[in-house]
């Protein structure tokens, strides 16, 4: 604790989560936060846009961008997530990157590294997992990030079991800068239920859909009201890139889209807290991926 005197001295600031993808980062998030705002899934690259999530106590704001997972952009779309998290780089008044300490050839590959020898500002680089290997693995692969980046801190977490977590939090109050709240303490994101909504449609079709094809798809809330009773009504429309790849969405008499509109509803109902009736349709938009006027509309481009 912080103090002035009798004052306290409130901390306030911008944290990126970085890393590889599926190492952990969404899964931090939504611990700090206490509520899923980012979509997890066993699939790598599932985060496409920064999702904000706010962690306050008496005396600490965090202000998190969750991002996607770092990576060698093949494709347009992916440059633009690249873009996003320069940008959470830019902003980030701290900077977390996770390392999967079951897989440190990948996780903490020449890729990371790259990115970790050009950033200048308070990190921590944070070893998840720890509760899949033994005390040894975890203090040979902890002086390892100590080596390599000997400025930063080093915490060893379970973002999933919450082991750990005390230590981050103690850093991220040593490391914020001092400064005022930029919000009230019972708000935990900034982004529009929109944005949410469209997200757990995605988790959706990246838990049931299989091999390539989830990430061939977008979606897009076209229409969000509510009746006199708070019952959302709440039309979205999935976008795939080929005729063949909607036929697999809708699947015979529709029963493929009829389970993902279901199970869709029923996370949407939970995050809303209210009723909501789900229109879901599905379009092909040819080559989205590639072309700057569907990221844009589908909010991937500024």
């Amino acid at each position: 604790m912080d103090r002035t005197g009798d004052v306290r001295v409130s901390k306030c600031g911008y944290v990126a989560i970085l890393g590889r993808p599926n190492v952990g980062k969404s899964t931090l998030l939504n611990v700090f936060v206490g509520q899923q705002l980012s979509i997890v899934t066993p699939k790598p690259q599932t985060t496409r846009n920064r999702v904000f999530g706010i962690y306050t106590t008496d005396e600490v704001q965090a202000i998190f961008l969750d991002t996607p997972g770092i990576l060698e952009p093949k494709y347009r779309l992916q440059e633009a997530m690249v873009k996003q998290i320069d940008k959470a780089i830019g902003d980030a008044d701290v900077l977390i990157f996770i390392v999967d300490i079951t897989d440190l050839a990948n996780s903490f590959d020449q890729i990371l590294q790259r990115k970790l020898t050009k950033v200048w500002k308070p990190t921590v680089l944070a070893l998840n997992k720890i509760d899949l290997v033994k005390e040894k693995a975890i203090s040979q692969a902890a002086e390892r990030l100590s080596e390599f980046q000997k400025s930063a801190e080093v915490a060893c977490i379970s973002a999933l079991r919450g082991d750990g977590l005390d230590r981050l939090r103690t850093l991220l109050e040593k490391l914020l800068p001092e400064g005022p709240f930029l919000y009230p303490p019972d708000v935990i994101s900034t982004q529009p239920e929109r944005f949410f909504v469209a997200e757990l449609i995605r988790e959706e079709l990246f838990n049931r859909l299989r091999q390539e094809l989830p990430y061939a798809t977008a979606v897009k809330v076209d229409e969000f009201k509510e009746n006199e009773e708070g019952k959302a009504y709440i039309r979205a429309i999935i976008f795939v890139e080929k005729p063949s790849q909607k036929g697999i969405i809708i699947g015979t008499s529709g029963e493929v889209l009829k389970r993902i509109g279901t199970a869709s509803r029923q996370k949407i109902e939970l995050f809303l807290k209210r009723q909501v009736y789900l229109d879901l349709w599905v379009k092909v938009r040819k080559n989205w991926r590639k072309k700057d006027f569907d990221l844009r509309e589908f909010g991937y481009i500024g």
